[in-house]
């Protein structure tokens, strides 16, 4: 492709994104107009009726807690919002200040300075990245923004297809383990809720950013704030030329949210573009490094919040995602005669929640329902259907439906919880699953809490694992759905000079789905593996160094993170794309300090091993089957702040370290960007 045809794809590309966004919001403009006035209608009668003596306990998240606690981060590990010290789960929470000095440029970036976390990326700066959670594999981890549930029934490959900039997060929370109760019956090793800012004043920010291999980023965010009302859009645009032939990308992403405040209730809408084409250079299989990925990613939610001793909280969402897969990129030549057409794909998602909390002197009580819809087109996957739609020949469709309920006792020094949710899925005939979730913990004193769960989950296998069959793989329509059952242990320790947490967990899995085959020449095929046993250990510390030795020495703070996973499986003798390669060991660490007045450096640094191997390709041919070999990366971030500027210089892998994530892709080197951002 020359520089003309280059400039014209991105032209094109940009007309399109600019097309789509004035039409969604153009659409989503009546539903906002009828929502608010029924929603403020609805929502602002209940509010009215209740006595403002029984709003002790539920008003806004920070006062649905006892006083005492206040001081502390509020989590969403339950289906009732609770301090971070009470949540009888391995809860880790990134804020904005640490995502603001972290040298990245995406959340997958950034999720891989998580001991717990294993990020396996195809391209870097949110190309492309599949997440795992204590040695599941990436269609096991619920991905959330704001509570809305976008993960990928086609493929948990396009899980972080979501239109959000570093710049608009609040916050980040992983929940590790089975998580059915709180996040759906998919949350089966875990789940990642995405907290954006609620901007209460009008406010501007901007940043630009460019390094090497042609890379170059903007964002820029508006907010506008009044006592009745607040209002944010934010856009982002990233992209480089390729750090390896065929690794070029552009990235393009739209947010919009509005907060309506009527007599203490909230009314959220939020809806966002995700617009993404990249080279994917060996992504999928290792004989065609020539292939090509086009992506679009839709969603819109509005959510209702009531106050008071009854709270009642809907939520009706909607999410969209087109894909073009070319195994052969258009413009490549001598393309073989059997390769008529691209992979094309559209997977919907709609979804609707009732949430109904109670506050009594026994503590919270919580229970509803959500329908989920689930559907795709394709010319690939699916059951053929008698009248094409366009480019789509087949399709499948289900519907899961879910009832929960979980009552907290929160008392003095103890916060226990029993819950469960009953589960049926239309694609499992006359089937309900029930999935119970027992959490407790105890605060020994004011900096120390101990804890334990036992919690249940499962998994519906993908449209991908269900139909995907080609001259290299096989796919099953027979799979069944997996199952989690997990128990775990802890303690948390939080003071003015140390923090930290220790988990120690056991899981039990079965029906794992894999791709699996026996020899390197056979075909890849999907199949229910009957169970899997983990066990392993989470330990988290923070040293607060400027309470330590005072605020005149030039260290900020120190933290390190380990995880420690042994996990079997009985045919382990199989050649695993994902399962068996579960992240066996990792360690990070960061340090924050100062140089000079105003100029700060952030180190982090990680090494794990993987478990696992791959067949190494040589001149687009299998070879030999090769380990995952360990490795470790040091990245580091210098900050200037002068005002309301900052001024950044962000170095990755500044080692250069060869190594890969998933075999056969190898991963950036060493990178030099930086760039400046203004907030006003």
């Amino acid at each position: 492709m020359d520089k003309k045809q280059f400039k014209e794809t991105k032209a094109f590309r940009f007309k399109r994104f600019a097309r789509k966004s004035y039409s969604i919001f153009n659409s989503i403009h009546k539903v906002v107009t009828i929502g608010v006035l029924s929603g403020c209608t609805l929502m602002s009668a209940h509010a009215a009726s209740i006595d403002p003596v029984e709003q002790i306990f539920i008003k806004t998240d920070s006062e649905s807690i006892p006083p005492t606690e206040l001081d502390e981060v509020v989590v969403t590990a339950s289906k009732v919002a609770l301090p971070i010290n009470m949540a009888a789960k391995q809860v880790t929470v990134i804020t904005s200040k640490e995502i603001e000095r972290a040298p990245v440029r995406s959340i997958e970036d950034l999720l891989n300075y998580v001991a717990g976390i294993d990020i396996l990326q195809r391209g870097p700066h949110g190309v492309q990245a599949d997440i795992s959670l204590r040695g599941g594999t990436f269609d096991q981890t619920a991905i959330l923004l704001n509570g809305v549930n976008l993960t990928n029934p086609h493929t948990g490959h396009y899980n972080f297809d979501i239109p959000i900039n570093l710049s608009d997060i609040e916050r980040i929370e992983i929940v590790q383990g089975p998580s059915s109760l709180v996040y759906g019956a998919s949350a089966f090793s875990g789940g990642v809720n995405i907290i954006t800012k609620k901007d209460n004043e009008s406010g501007f920010y901007t940043k630009l950013e460019g390094g090497m291999h042609g890379m170059f980023g903007a964002d820029v965010r508006g907010s506008f704030a009044n006592d009745k009302s607040t209002h944010s859009l934010s856009a982002g645009y990233k992209r480089s030329a390729g750090y390896i032939p065929n690794s070029d990308y552009n990235i393009y992403n739209l947010l919009w949210q509005s907060r309506f405040k009527v007599n203490g209730t909230n009314i959220d809408f939020q809806a966002g573009l995700n617009d993404k084409a990249y080279g994917a250079n060996t992504f999928y299989t290792a004989a065609y490094p020539n292939q090509y990925d086009d992506t679009q990613g839709l969603f819109f939610s509005v959510k209702g919040e009531s106050s008071g001793k009854i709270k009642i909280t809907p939520h009706i969402y909607w999410s969209r995602h087109y894909d073009e897969f070319q195994l052969i990129r258009e413009g490549t030549p001598d393309v073989p005669a059997w390769y008529t057409d691209h992979n094309y794909h559209r997977s919907d998602v709609f979804g609707m929640n009732l949430h109904l909390q109670y506050a009594s002197q026994l503590g919270i009580t919580s229970f509803g329902g959500e329908f989920r819809n689930e559907g795709i087109l394709s010319n690939v996957l699916g059951n053929t259907i008698d009248n094409p739609i366009g480019k789509y020949s087949k399709s499948d469709n289900r519907t899961n439906i879910s009832y929960f309920a979980e009552h907290n006792f929160i008392l003095d020094r103890v916060t226990f919880s029993l819950g469960g949710l009953i589960n049926y899925n239309t694609a499992v005939t006359d089937k309900f699953e029930f999935y119970p979730a027992i959490n407790g913990s105890f605060r020994v004193n004011d900096k120390l809490n101990l804890y334990g769960s036992w919690n249940r989950a499962s998994r519906m296998p993908t449209f991908t694992d269900l139909y995907y069959t080609t001259a290299t793989h096989i796919g099953n329509s027979n799979l069944e759905s997996e199952l989690s059952e997990a128990f775990e242990v802890g303690a948390k320790l939080n003071n003015y000079l140390i923090s930290g947490s220790i988990a120690i967990f056991y899981m039990e899995g079965k029906n794992m789905i894999d791709w699996v085959k026996p020899s390197p020449d056979a075909l890849w095929e999907s199949t229910n593996h009957t169970q899997i046993n983990k066990k392993g250990m989470d330990l988290n510390l923070t040293l607060n160094i400027k309470n330590w030795f005072g605020i005149n020495q030039p260290m900020n703070s120190l933290n390190a993170g380990l995880m420690l996973l042994d996990q079997e499986r009985a045919d382990d003798e199989l050649i695993s794309n994902y399962i068996l390669n579960h992240l066996r060991h990792k360690l990070t660490v960061g340090l924050h300090h100062d140089l000079i007045k105003n100029l700060s450096v952030a180190w982090n640094f990680r090494w794990q091993k993987r478990n696992g191997s791959y067949v190494s390709y040589i001149d687009l041919q299998p070879g030999e089957r090769v380990d995952y070999a360990p490795f470790s990366i040091l990245d580091v971030q210098a900050n200037y702040k002068l005002n309301n500027i900052d001024l950044f210089i962000n170095a990755n892998n500044i080692f250069n370290t060869k190594y890969v994530d998933l075999g056969n892709i190898p991963q950036p080197g060493f990178w030099l960007s930086g760039g400046a951002a203004i907030k006003l």
